[in-house]
């Protein structure tokens, strides 16, 4: 890439308004602020030192003399938005990398990532956006992940789990090669510490004991496809490539109600990023999602030709094992078919879920993918203001932050996004920005287009 590009991207975000030295008022707009499904029209509110310092009637409530004034009328005010299962940059990446995918989430509104991945420059990453230094979405870091290469042992596991809640991590990353006892060590350990543990369900412990353990969060609905496995399989113990053509056609749909039941009892939570595991399971080329999704010319143009050559090798005979993907489009869209049948049922049991779509992954661009997860949730069954939930008041449940955040109320930390229309009405609405607030920050429209084409420009150069 080169640096003058970078250069003025990083002058221009030097040049935004600090939150402590702005105060903004929203006038006559709509607010959802999602405390229940209602809209509360003709609000002034009002921004000072990164809170909502005021919100009521605009008959009543006056914007201050020093106030940047937003005219609200006809646009609609709700809480910004989070990715609970993010990706960022890994360790030694350029400081303007950093820059660059933190301000794709914060182009789209989402002001919270979960970062389900972690290091410590990650660490440091969060602290610079938590004092101002770096405008980029709260962060909530994992640390480094615990799979079957490197926590080998009970032993080794359990000292995993301590260093990282030394070192400060938020949480911990599960992935697969775990075995069952070593899975046990670290929910013991972790609770032990009080540190969540959360992610993957490796094959070995299974989605009903990862539900039992209490792993705060199931993401990619991991594991719950094998739990639906019918108890007279014809390829029970079969090889992984027989098992990845075959499972999903050896399923007892009956199993579902009961495991939506069972992690609904236990208050596990699931991060299902259903328009990632779509993409890996659609027959779309990846030369086709290359030109359908505009987005991913936001991402460095190495990166998207690796999209491209990873979805194009799904495509093939044997397919991917690891991640189950099957051949051709029949097996694909019965797993499509089944995870919506499985989060549907989630849903309906009143089991608990977050927005996230595991982003930048394969045609996953940040903050963009947003918008495709929340279309996937409507198109199974979820009513918008309840996919609005997900990535709002939700993520303040699963946090513990509903005093400060998840809502627009006066008092709680201005992460906010303006919106041209109503998405009760349209979920897709959503992506319809008039302006993103982050921690106060006014960010308007046009100088996120000004910046999202710099990065554009920039990312051919990557």
């Amino acid at each position: 890439m080169t640096l003058p590009v970078f250069t003025a991207i990083l002058v221009a975000l030097a040049q935004t308004p600090a939150a402590s030295g702005q105060v903004v008022a929203f006038e006559n707009v709509n607010v959802i602020p999602m405390d229940r499904d209602r809209i509360l029209q003709r609000q002034t509110v009002i921004i000072r030192d990164g809170r909502i310092a005021q919100i009521g009637p605009s008959s009543t409530v006056k914007a201050p003399d020093s106030a940047l004034r937003v005219e609200g009328a006809g646009k609609y005010l709700i809480p910004g938005l989070a990715e609970m299962h993010g990706h960022l940059p890994a360790p030694n990446s350029p400081p303007e990398l950093v820059e660059h995918i933190l301000f794709l989430y914060i182009a789209n509104g989402v002001t919270t990532v979960r970062g389900m991945l972690g290091y410590p420059s990650a660490l440091q990453h969060r602290d610079a956006v938590a004092s101002g230094r770096l405008l980029g979405p709260r962060l909530y870091v994992a640390g480094p992940g615990f799979g079957g290469g490197n926590a080998k042992t009970v032993e080794i596991a359990q000292k995993m789990v301590r260093e990282q809640k030394t070192a400060g991590y938020d949480l911990l990353k599960i992935t697969e090669g775990l075995t069952p006892a070593v899975y046990d060590a670290i929910v013991k350990t972790a609770n032990e510490v009080k540190i969540d543990f959360a992610g993957h369900v490796p094959n070995d412990v299974g989605v009903r004991h990862a539900i039992a353990s209490r792993q705060r969060s199931i993401d990619h609905l991991d594991n719950y496809l094998e739990a639906l496995e019918a108890d007279n399989s014809p390829v029970r113990g079969a090889d992984a490539q027989t098992r990845s053509r075959e499972l999903p056609f050896h399923v007892d749909a009956r199993k579902i109600p009961e495991l939506a039941r069972l992690t609904r009892q236990a208050g596990v939570w699931n991060v299902p990023t259903m328009a990632l595991w779509e993409i890996f399971h659609n027959s779309d080329t990846g030369e086709t999602l290359r030109q359908a999704l505009t987005e991913v010319r936001y991402m460095p143009r190495t990166t998207v030709d690796q999209w491209v050559q990873r979805k194009n090798s799904m495509l093939q005979p044997i397919g991917n094992v690891f991640m189950g993907f099957g051949v051709g489009s029949k097996i694909g869209a019965r797993v499509i078919e089944l995870r919506r049948k499985m989060l549907k049922a989630l849903r309906d049991a009143g089991a608990k879920i977050a927005l996230g779509t595991d982003s930048p992954q394969v045609f996953s661009v940040p903050g963009f993918s947003i918008h495709r997860e929340m279309q996937v949730m409507v198109a199974t069954g979820f009513k918008p203001f309840e996919v609005l939930q997900c990535g709002t008041r939700h993520v303040a449940e699963y946090f513990g932050t509903l005093s400060e955040t998840g809502s627009v109320e006066q008092g709680k930390r201005a992460d906010l996004l303006l919106l041209d229309a109503n998405p009760l009405t349209d979920i897709s609405n959503v992506a319809r920005r008039a302006g993103v607030v982050a921690a106060g920050r006014w960010l308007p429209e046009s100088e996120i287009q000004e910046r999202l084409a710099k990065l554009a420009a920039a990312a051919t150069k990557m």
